[in-house]
């Protein structure tokens, strides 16, 4: 038996609000957003008509969690660890 993770006070983040997060890091750095629009096959009418949709919070949460780099970058923008994010991740994609 592993030993149980410690948690943080402060309580893991919706997956819509993460999802969010997410969307408004990329739109502050129109590269990666660039980069997440060609990843996900996204022009900007269709990236209009995904948001808020669970497949679309999904997707984003995917591509942060696949690139350190931004993961690293939002979660110090945001205040979040990131184990807080991974646990979200892991939420929506859980194993087994």
């Amino acid at each position: 038996m592993s030993p149980a993770v410690p948690r943080p006070d402060k309580a893991d983040p919706s997956v819509t609000s993460l999802a969010e997060a997410c969307l408004g890091y990329l739109a502050e750095n129109p590269e990666e957003l660039l980069g997440f629009m060609q990843y996900a096959g996204l022009d900007p009418a269709a990236l209009r008509n995904a948001v808020g949709t669970p497949a679309f919070e999904r997707g984003l949460i995917d591509y942060v969690a696949a690139n350190e780099a931004i993961l690293l970058a939002l979660c110090a923008n945001t205040g979040l660890s990131p184990e807080q994010f991974m646990r979200v991740w892991h939420r929506i994609n859980p194993a087994g």
